[in-house]
């Protein structure tokens, strides 16, 4: 079992303190230690009390090892991004997030961005209002992408919404070559993500003034990062990180 290398795992990736888990599940430092350290198990109860805390199921925090993730994803930081202004574009079909990032590269050989200087910083997430007849029948799913504009960039063309949002907060992980396994450590980042910010008394943030989450792709030093964002509200914090990372 991995039990105690995964208990270690995801306290760590929370910024939990050992003292701080064991007031948490009413035990003592000691006994957290001993379970992370493989010298005792729970019983039944706390180990779903465990599950509950940590957003996991008990095969995950069993028999999963957790901690080979590791080397994939970067510790949750919150950031202060600076105001917005993007031009976004959406797109319903099979393969929605290659055919939506064409269509938009393409509109920034049209309207002049790809002439500035700087590489522009292109944006994407999920679009949830697809129904379920058009994803069960005709297999379509929707995304958005986006260019972040320079605030004085104004397009030669149309073809995209020019959008706004202000100063705000999002919640940060880093994944380190996504594509090796995307369908597990793409949805792996958001969940770690939403259990980091349970597990600091931080809220997601659902109004719809801000892009409520996104995804940006970039490279350094020939290897493929993925930085994922979900919008966290974090009135009265002080100390958090600003910018964007590439």
């Amino acid at each position: 079992m991995y039990f105690g290398s995964n208990m270690q795992y995801l306290r760590r990736q929370q910024g939990i303190t050992q003292e701080k888990l064991a007031e948490r599940l009413g035990v003592t430092r000691q006994t957290v230690g001993k379970w992370e350290g493989g010298e005792a198990y729970p019983e039944i109860p706390k180990l779903l009390e465990i599950c509950e805390l940590f957003s996991c199921s008990l095969d995950e925090l069993l028999r999963k090892d957790l901690p080979a993730r590791r080397e994939a994803y970067s510790p949750v930081e919150i950031r202060r991004v600076p105001a917005l202004r993007t031009a976004r574009y959406v797109m319903i079909s099979p393969n929605p997030e290659d055919d939506v990032q064409a269509w938009m590269r393409s509109w920034a050989e049209r309207s002049g961005l790809t002439e500035l200087s700087g590489e522009p910083m292109l944006i994407g997430w999920d679009f949830p209002f697809v129904s379920t007849e058009q994803q069960n029948r005709f297999g379509l799913r929707g995304y958005a992408a986006a260019w972040v504009l320079p605030e004085d960039f104004t397009p030669r063309c149309s073809g995209a919404e020019i959008c706004t949002q202000g100063e705000t907060h999002y919640a940060v992980i880093t994944i380190r070559e996504p594509f090796k396994a995307p369908f597990d450590l793409i949805p792996g980042a958001y969940k770690v993500i939403l259990e980091y910010l349970h597990a600091n008394g931080f809220k997601e943030n659902h109004g719809t003034d801000y892009i409520p989450c996104f995804e940006h792709e970039y490279e350094k030093d020939g290897v493929a990062f993925m930085d994922v964002y979900i919008h966290a509200d974090c009135v009265g914090r002080g100390n958090l990180h600003t910018g964007f990372s590439c």
